[in-house]
């Protein structure tokens, strides 16, 4: 196990990091190093054998590919932690624009980032705390840098990997050296400017934005425009019946 950067890396200043060879997932081990850390800690791991990505599904991780956790403790509200799932999607779709073509990148509400249509990363968030405050968040990102999951089958959106779509070929923790600074700027930004300029680079990428999609909840299916997201984050959609705001759902078109 590593506890520093990568040697010669350009790490961002302030933060850890820690590489494994081998965890159950790095949103668990983040889990339990909440109390332990005291500065903000990335967690990267070559092997997974129990990763997850939203609503418990599985997310598989074959060699070559980045899983990575960011661990720490933002002065922020629960709210306010999960709207920094659309920080780490800029910071994601930023960095993968180094490798490849930006033109073939989109954002797709509410955590993932297209290549080509098809799904090359996602981000997964989880925090714990009893009062106003969060006590820590972590943010979970995994990217198809060489080759994507021989498990997945009947995908909405079909996996895909960034160097099976043309793009540059980059090692894990040179890409994670390159999203972690990435990060640390959208956070500055975000205390700097607020969530609204966050949003708004968000936008600015989003798949299908101005067009017809379907957002399916646990126990709804709403078709509308996708017009935009409001201050918490929230997909607004205008149907025939007139303006939805969803927080929670996936996403089809």
């Amino acid at each position: 196990m590593s506890t520093e950067p990568t040697p010669g890396s350009l790490w961002p200043e302030g933060y850890d990091f820690v590489l494994l060879d081998e965890v159950d997932s790095t949103m668990a081990e983040a889990s339990r190093r909440a109390d332990l850390i005291d500065r903000p800690t990335w967690i990267m791991a070559r092997h997974q054998t129990a990763a997850r990505g939203r609503r418990g599904r599985t997310w598989a991780h074959p060699a070559g590919n980045l899983a990575a956790t960011l661990i720490y403790k933002p002065e922020a509200t629960a709210a306010e932690a999960a709207r920094r799932s659309f920080l780490a999607a800029n910071a994601l779709f930023e960095t993968l624009a180094i490798y490849i073509d930006r033109t073939k990148l989109a954002l797709k509400w509410p955590n993932d980032v297209l290549l080509n249509g098809g799904k090359v990363a996602g981000i997964l968030l989880e925090s714990a705390g009893r009062g106003p405050f969060i006590d820590w968040l972590s943010v979970g990102i995994g990217v198809n840098l060489v080759s994507v999951p021989a498990a997945v089958t009947g995908a909405a959106f079909a996996p895909v990997s960034l160097l099976g779509e043309g793009g540059e070929s980059v090692a894990p923790d040179v890409f994670l050296t390159t999203l972690a600074s990435t990060y640390a700027t959208q956070e500055a930004k975000l205390d700097a400017l607020g969530f609204k300029r966050i949003r708004e680079d968000w936008l600015r990428h989003a798949a299908r934005l101005g067009e017809e999609i379907t957002a399916r909840t646990g126990t709804d299916e709403v078709t509308g425009i996708f017009s935009s997201i409001d201050d918490d984050g929230n997909l607004i959609l205008v149907t025939a019946t007139g303006r939805r705001a969803i927080p929670a759902a996936d996403v089809f078109f």
